[in-house]
Formats: C-alpha cells, structure tokens, sequence
C-alpha cells in the first residue's frame, strides 16, 4: 500500500465575568491579531469523524478532514475533494478527484484513500451513531485511476453525492489501524482540511494551528482556540469580557442585549436543526415502558405509547407558539416536519399541529386512559438551546391533560448513552439534516437495520413496513420532482402515525467581536474558517 462555570442563583452577570477571567487567563500578548478563541456551547465528544454522528463532532471534523462534495451556508452542494461528479450510468457514479491536494503529515490524495474510508465506515467499534448509511448503497468500488473513483450500486440512487457530503476522507496509509482513541489522542488527527490540531483536552478545548499548505482559501488566522464553554451565562460572560472572540447557540435570554451591545455584531439564519420528541416504540403494546406507571406508581402492564390516539393526544397537549415565543424568544419556527420552508421536500400544506388539550383529553379518554397516567420526559441540560426549559414546559402541558409528567434533566454525555439504548419512554433531542428529508428520516425513523444502514439515530425503536417500503423507493427515484413528491408523502405518512413529535426548528444564532464577521451555516456546524476580520471581502 502506498503511503464549566455555573452560575448560582443571586450571582451577578459580574461576578461571572470575572470568574470567567480568572479561569480562562489572559490572551497571550501579541497573540491577539493572529488567534481567534471560540467558546463553543456543546462539548466535543471525539476527534474521529467517523465514530459519532453529532454536529459539535462534525463542526471540528470539517476543520481537520474534508469530503467529496461540501456545501455552502444556505445548505447547497458544492465541489470539495472531488471537483465534478455525475451518473455514467443508472447504478454507477464517477467522480472526478482534486489534484496537488495534501494530508497534514504530506501524503498525497488519491483515489485510495476514499475506498479505503468507505470500508472504514460501518467497523468503527462502539459508534453510538454509526455513519455506515452512507455507504451502504455502494456495492462495488472501482479506482479507474488515481484521481478518478467510480461508485456501483445496485439500483439507481439519487443521493449518492449528497451522502458524500457526509464522509469526511482519511489517508489509507497513515489510519490503516486507526482507533478512536488515537484520533482522539491528536496524533491521529490528520486530515487534508485547513486546520492541524496542537493540543485535545477532552471535554475542555481544542487548539489549531493554520494548514499552511491548505490548497483551498487560507484561513484567516495562524491559530484557534477552540473552547467547550457548555454553560450559558459563562460563555455570554466571557464573550463580553473580551476572553473569548465568538462565541455559538447564543442563549436567546442574552440576545436582546447582545444585540444591543456596540462592541458586538451578531450572525443568524433559519437552521435545519429539527428539535423533537422520541417516543418508546421498543416495548410492545403489553410491555410496561420503563418509565411510565398508573396514577398510583404502579406498572401498567401495557406500554399506551404503542396506542396512535395516545401519541396523538400528547401531540396536540403542546402549545408551540408558547414554547417558540416565551422560552425560544422567537428564535424558532414551530414545525411538524423535518425541514423549513423552501427546502427541497418540505411539505407546504403539512402545519404544526393545532394546540388542543380538550381533544387531546378525549383521545386519551377514547384511548382507556381517562385519568391518564405518569410518564417521565427524560432531556439532555446541556446541548440544545433551552432544552431543560423545554422540556419542562412541555411536562406541564402533558399534566394538564392527566399525562402527569416528571422531568429529567441530564449532562449530554449521560442522556445520549442511555437513550441511544432506548432506555427512556419519552425523550427531547434534535437532529441536524441534510436539505433532504430522506435523511431524518432515514436515520430517525427508518426501523433500525445494521444491513441498510437505517435507523443508527432511531432511539425510540419506531418500526413501520410500509413507511420502510416508501422509503426504499423514493431512493431509487432518479426524476427529482417525482422524488420530491414521493418525499412528501411519505412525511405526511410518518406525522399522521405521529412517528416522533416534532416541536420546531431553530434558528441558528453566533455573537462576535464587531471587528469580525462570519458565514452563518444553516447546519448550525461553527467553524473557524467561516470567521474573518470584518475588514476583509
């Protein structure tokens, strides 16, 4: 083979800032014009870009790897690592690969390499959320030459380049026996991306240094600290204290003044960030779900949740205008369904559902559960924003229906374990899409299969033949409005038996230094050559 600061009830914003400054330190003299320091509200759990699908994850991945195809802030696909792509036949693809590009460590770019990541994919061990759908249409690999790669499927498949837009490219020689734990080490962090990583403190931050050898745009900066500040009044404090230069997921109860501030510009646009419920289809119509009991705390010995007019009645409990005004403070659109509108197979005529908790009684009613039942929302503190908030709301929507509902509220790192074991009966979460909405739904609610590659985020076991079949055939459909349409319908089939239930979309929001400007993403990925010096076009 070739080659956290929390903030305690009473603490002044003060205070904050100057606990922030003392634990973060001073910027380095004569440092400051070069180095960009990010705090960044969601921790990083691995350096491996194939190891977690997470979008904190994929925000760093897409600093240090780079893949086939990219796209552009508003979500539209673009040349990255192959420079032109199209089908030559109805199941083979080609691509054609980029010259002179470089590995960190000086490895060329070839063909060999992307064969060899495609084979990565589905054999990283303990993926909590495996990246192995991506290549799963792929049967045979071709390497017409070294910069030429061709892709055979068994059927016609559409969304070949889109999934590429997914699979970040490693160096067949230097990652032959990669682990995680050496990607997560540093040393193995070697991509042909625009950053080089110097130091990984898990859990804490991440330093970069420029790629000098980038072949793409430069960066604008020789370094970045790139910084896990997970608690909001922190990471708000820290920015106005001037220790940090950027920050992400600015807390909406801060946004009123951020934007007030002179010393501050702020970057926003509609994300593809979909914030939902899970519910627990895993246990069967006479299985006790864990976390639900009759109003005395005793098993049911049934799981309601497998009951349609139950997951519908919990639907139409929750007031959306509510939680997007009083607790998003408009920094979301309320949805019942996976992406905004004017994206490719968004669904005009599918509205959020109407806030109803007298019909939303009666089903319960209609369903044998007239003096409802208790259930417990499990929800990650630390990810989304207002997540705990949220589902705390919502918890007391479902009460005032009879649903007498307990909230949980935990680190990210200890939700995401257990739910990705299906250990919950209902749970908060969010997924970032692709401008497709085969993509949530091929990994949200598509039944889970390890052969597919389905259902890898599909964490309460929601199973449905005939939705799985529709699926199958919209992804063989090459006529794009025909596609479209068959996506349509098919999202209208997974809201009416009410699969998941989604709550809205955010709006993606960062704040900055006013002497900075940046490219706001709509897959909400924060990423340090998408900021430059204000004064730069």
């Amino acid at each position: 083979m070739r080659k956290g600061i929390r903030a305690a009830k009473g603490v002044t914003l003060g205070a904050v800032v100057s606990a922030w400054a003392l634990a973060i330190g001073p910027a380095p003299q004569g440092a400051a014009a070069q180095t960009l320091t990010m705090g960044v509200g969601a921790p990083v759990t691995s350096l491996d870009p194939h190891y977690h699908q997470l979008s904190p994850n994929n925000a760093v991945a897409d600093m240090i790897f780079e893949k086939l195809t990219h796209t552009d802030g508003q979500a539209r696909l673009q040349p990255g690592l192959a420079t032109e792509w199209r089908a030559v036949a109805p199941t083979v693809w080609e691509f054609k690969l980029r010259a002179g590009v470089r590995f960190h460590n000086g490895s060329a770019f070839t063909a060999e390499d992307v064969a060899f990541t495609l084979q990565r994919l589905p054999n990283v061990p303990n993926s909590p959320s495996s990246f192995a759908i991506y290549a799963r249409s792929i049967q045979r690999v071709e390497i017409v030459d070294p910069l030429t790669i061709r892709f055979h499927t068994a059927a016609p498949y559409p969304l070949l380049p889109l999934d590429m837009f997914n699979v970040r490219i490693i160096d067949a020689e230097t990652h032959a026996n990669a682990t995680t734990e050496g990607f997560n080490s540093g040393q193995l962090a070697v991509g042909t991306g625009p950053w080089r990583v110097v130091q990984h403190r898990s859990g804490d931050r991440i330093e970069f240094e420029r790629n000098d050898t980038y072949w793409g745009d430069a960066p604008a900066f020789q370094r970045v600290s790139y910084r896990m500040v997970t608690n909001d009044a922190a990471r708000t404090a820290a920015l106005l204290a001037g220790d940090l230069d950027f920050i992400d997921q600015v807390p909406t109860s801060d946004l009123a003044r951020l934007r007030g501030d002179q010393r501050l510009a702020i970057s926003e646009t509609v994300g593809l960030r979909l914030i939902f419920l899970g519910l627990d289809h895993a246990r069967g119509e006479n299985e006790n779900s864990p976390h639900i009991t009759d109003n005395d705390g005793r098993p049911l010995g049934r799981n309601p949740l497998k009951d349609v007019r139950v997951r519908r009645a919990l639907n139409m409990a929750i007031d959306r205008e509510a939680i997007t005004q009083r607790i998003m403070e408009g920094a979301a659109t309320p949805t019942a369904q996976f992406l905004p509108p004017g994206t490719f197979s968004h669904v005009p005529d599918l509205r959020p559902t109407r806030f109803d908790p007298d019909g939303a009684r009666r089903l319960l009613a209609e369903a044998g559960y007239p003096n409802g039942f208790r259930i417990q929302l499990n929800s990650p503190n630390d990810r989304y924003i207002n997540d705990a908030r949220i589902a705390q709301a919502i918890g007391q929507m479902w009460t005032r229906i009879g649903v007498r509902t307990a909230v949980e509220a935990q680190t990210w790192a200890t939700f995401i374990g257990r739910a990705s074991r299906a250990e919950y009966s209902a749970h908060l979460i969010g997924w970032g899409s692709d401008p497709d909405a085969s993509h949530p739904m091929r990994n949200i609610i598509a039944s889970p299969s390890r052969e597919r590659g389905w259902g890898a985020s599909n964490r309460g076991r929601y199973a449905n033949p005939a939705f799985d079949a529709a699926l199958e055939r919209s992804l063989r459909e090459l006529d794009e409005p025909t596609r479209e349409r068959m996506l349509m319908d098919i999202q209208r089939m997974a809201a009416e038996d009410v699969a998941i239930i989604p709550l809205h979309i955010q709006t993606n929001i960062w704040a900055m230094r006013r002497t900075l400007q940046h490219t706001a993403r709509a897959d909400e990925l924060t990423r340090a050559q998408d900021v430059r010096p204000a004064t730069m076009r």
